[in-house]
């Protein structure tokens, strides 16, 4: 008999014939994870371990290690950007590529909580401040993964859109606000999608911690029909109580507080072995969903190539990428171009993704100066610091590392016992080193070693040392050189992991003239807490500089040079895992960079290279302004042809970015007495703005391109003769592309409701469509107009206001030149 594709469904005979075949032990050791990626075998039945990987701008594997590398696609905020559904499934099925290729069959991601305030520390790796942008997008990302037989694992549900104290906090927000927002994000992918997992949160949501939360059983399985596992964030499962409520799956194993406590738990009757059997029963059709069941088989990968899965990540950061400005410098032309000054630190040292478990490791990146310089043969392209961006450590360069094991490039790294006896080595091509599980010795070992022999680059003063939590020993050609001890700051151990403090001490270095150097670490003094985790960089900080010297360098290439582009942006220390930001300020001396050379009068074009909103506070001095997001690992060649005119820039903002951090009207991430109280309600983002009555920077789904559109004829009915069974209308409308090329606009469609009964935004999006056109081509436009957009939620369920509603339509919430009123119901 051939291997089935075929759902089994939660109440097939099937399952039940499996779980019979089960002891309770069996059974309940299916629900702890086997190690720290992957889950349980059991062979009497044909099941095989599955494995989950990190994602979601990447798949990782069961390893972080660069002998193993991965694809980096441009960070959510840039997918997001793109407002475009088909984008989002394109790159969902290039993850599950990616994933069949390593062996992956759950990839955990999308994230989709809601940017409530641009402090949150995982911003870049959420969609939007919108729930119905954020939904349609995850929907779109999760049937790519899927279609090609690769489990996706929306997350984290749910109100977990800020990171301090995240183990331990509460969030404390309405039950409408749950609804219409937070909840919202998650229903749609769940109903529309029908996703295999879902992964609940660290926080506790009104005093409740998420994975013992009622909120797991009502609304999603209960109400929206999911049928797949609910595996917890790592560690987030803390107590027994859990298994009684709508979590399936804990993880990482073999330890947690399931296990023995819970077989126990079941033979003396607190908890009835029918709870076990419907975990199980979804762990067993995750499996057969995704092939790891004898007799099932995943749906076959998508037929790519690496090369194809590149050009992807090329095109993907195109589209994301946001032309906020553009006095008509845009696009370039090469021919004029004689001399053009690329400056700032991202400039060569591109932020591609954000810090923290979403990490990936490219086998290669593309700087915005390679991008450039490989763009314009015929340009001379100079590149200066301008400002230091990145205050962190930094991994040594491989072309500067030898192991003196090997000869080749990279380090040799030892586990030493407490005699210093070696229980394990390996060959590594990196100083930055993060062990998620695997085979090392973590936490059997007395020290680790690294070893390495750097010829530096540059003569003078290098401030050498490593980054971890613990006490450590730097040797420099074989004299112990520093000790120190690094201290966690704050109480996140993610944060401590992946963000760590360094401990340096400043060495003297000749270009060209290699020095031995050897770190010793001692891994007993690292916080047991962090288990079999370990992190540690071998690396350098920035030497000091003098700020104003790298400035008035900076501008006098920019007074040289035909343009200047300078790339300004974030760092790893400002957007991770693990705590929030604390300000919107670009780091370092970047805003006086830009005054300085926009003040030589040379054309100037600004590089956002962050993940989130920053501050922008020379804006309207630039020639042009882009947002390129973390643009993943082709975020280089993406830029230059954007700004050639090789590609438009298709993005539209899908979060507002202010203009003062004063003027933010949702803003704090910092809970008090255990607890962030939601007391904005329903107005987050636009909503917020629209009713503090402040006017941001750049307002929620502004955007450019290089072409012009004139949008017209609008109509609305009710027909439902449309591939949304739960729309009631359909607007209709023309969109003509006047300008001189090819183009993308977005179509964004919002609601308002005058003189409701209940509080509401002014406006909130409905809908929304991208729309590509030749010049002078005019395209009909439909937009269906979901039921549940009109709706409310009050405490006894959805309700739907009758009466007149105005229709918006334009290209973001401030720009809505189109309008018309409707009666609802019709």
């Amino acid at each position: 008999m051939s291997p089935s594709r075929t759902s089994l469904g939660l109440g097939s005979p099937e399952l039940h014939r499996l779980l019979a075949e089960l002891s309770l032990e069996t059974k309940v050791k299916l629900l702890t994870g086997q190690d720290f990626w992957t889950t349980s075998p059991v062979e009497s039945i044909g099941l095989r371990r599955m494995v989950l990987s990190d994602g979601p701008s990447g798949v990782r594997g069961e390893v972080w290690d660069e002998r193993s590398p991965s694809l980096n696609l441009p960070s959510a905020t840039a997918l997001s950007s793109s407002w475009d559904p088909e984008l989002a499934y394109r790159y969902g099925a290039v993850l599950a590529a990616e994933a069949r290729h390593k062996g992956v069959d759950v990839v955990l991601g999308p994230t989709i909580n809601l940017h409530r305030s641009p402090l949150g520390g995982r911003h870049f790796e959420a969609f939007s401040e919108d729930p119905v942008l954020t939904a349609d997008l995850a929907a779109a990302f999760v049937r790519g993964l899927q279609d090609h037989g690769v489990a996706a694992t929306p997350k984290h549900y749910v109100a977990n859109d800020y990171e301090t104290e995240r183990f331990t906090v509460s969030t404390e927000v309405s039950e409408r606000a749950l609804r219409e927002l937070y909840l919202l994000a998650f229903e749609k992918a769940v109903v529309q999608a029908r996703p295999w997992l879902v992964m609940s949160a660290y926080n506790a949501i009104n005093g409740v911690t998420a994975t013992e939360n009622d909120l797991l059983d009502t609304p999603l399985k209960a109400e929206w029909g999911f049928d797949g596992v609910v595996v917890s964030d790592w560690t987030a499962v803390r107590s027994l109580a859990s298994a009684e409520a709508g979590q399936d799956l804990v993880m990482p194993g073999p330890d947690g507080p399931w296990g023995p406590a819970l077989v126990a738990a079941v033979r003396d009757g607190r908890v009835d072995e029918a709870v076990i059997d419907r975990k199980v029963a979804r762990v067993l059709l995750l499996a057969a969903r995704v092939g790891a069941l004898d007799g099932y088989q995943a749906a076959p990968p998508p037929r790519v190539t690496a090369s194809d899965t590149i050009a992807f990540a090329r095109h993907a950061a195109t589209q994301g990428t946001v032309l906020l400005a553009n006095d008509g410098i845009l696009p370039l032309d090469p021919t004029r171009l004689r001399r053009v000054a690329v400056i700032g630190h991202n400039a060569q040292h591109a932020r591609t993704q954000g810090g923290g478990s979403a990490t990936v490791l490219p086998e290669r990146v593309v700087s915005p100066l390679e991008g450039l310089r490989a763009a314009l043969p015929d340009a001379e392209v100079t590149h200066s610091l301008g400002a230091v961006a990145h205050h962190g450590r930094t991994a040594l360069p491989l072309d500067q590392t030898t192991n003196p094991a090997t000869g080749e490039p990279g380090m040799l790294v030892r586990f030493l016992d407490a005699d210093g006896g070696e229980l394990f080595r390996e060959d590594r091509r990196s100083t930055a080193l993060v062990y998620f599980g695997g085979d090392a010795p973590i936490t059997t070992a007395a020290t680790i070693e690294l070893t390495t022999r750097w010829t530096p680059d540059t003569t003078g003063e290098s401030l050498l040392g490593f980054a971890s939590v613990g006490t450590g020993r730097i040797h420099v050609d074989d004299q112990l050189h520093h000790e120190d001890t690094a201290i966690a700051v704050g109480q996140d151990l993610g944060a401590s992991l992946l963000a760590p403090p360094a401990v340096t001490t400043p060495v003297t270095t000749t270009a060209g003239t290699p020095l031995s150097v050897r770190v010793t670490f001692d891994l007993t003094s690292r916080d047991t807490a962090m288990g079999g985790t370990f992190a540690i960089t071998l690396g350098t900080k920035p030497a000091p500089h003098d700020p104003i010297a790298l400035i008035a360098d900076a501008a006098r290439a920019a007074a040289d040079a035909d343009i200047a582009v300078v790339v300004v942006g974030t760092n790893s220390q400002v957007e991770s895992e693990g705590f929030d930001r604390t300000e919107l300020d670009l780091p370092g001396h970047q805003d006086a960079l830009v005054h300085a050379v926009t003040a030589t009068n040379t054309p100037t074009i600004v590089v956002v290279n962050s993940g989130s909103p920053v501050l922008l506070p020379w804006r309207d001095d630039v020639s042009a302004l882009l947002v390129t997001y973390f643009g993943g690992q082709e975020m280089g060649n993406a830029l230059a042809d954007t700004l050639l005119g090789h590609a438009e820039p298709g993005g539209r903002l899908p979060t507002t970015w202010p203009t003062t951090t004063e003027d933010v009207p949702v803003l704090n991430t910092t809970p008090a007495n255990g607890a962030l109280h939601y007391t904005e309600g329903i107005h987050i983002g636009y909503r917020a703005w629209l009713k503090s009555d402040t006017q941001p920077a750049f307002p929620f789904g502004h955007g450019l391109g290089y072409t012009t559109w004139r949008l017209a004829d609008l109509t609305v009915d009710d027909d439902t003769e449309t591939d949304d069974s739960t729309a009631r209308h359909t607007v209709h409308l023309t969109a003509t592309n006047t300008g001189p090329r090819a183009g993308k606009e977005v179509i964004q469609v919002y609601l308002s409701r005058p003189d409701s009964t209940v509080d509401r935004p002014s406006r909130w999006l409905a809908a929304h469509t991208t729309v590509r056109a030749e010049p002078g081509e005019t395209t009909r436009v439909a937009v269906p107009l979901p039921l549940r957009a009109f709706a409310d939620w009050r405490p006894d369920g959805w309700h739907y206001e009758p009466g007149p509603y105005h229709v918006l339509v334009g290209t973001s919430v401030t720009n809505l030149p189109m309008r018309t009123t409707i009666q609802f119901p019709h």
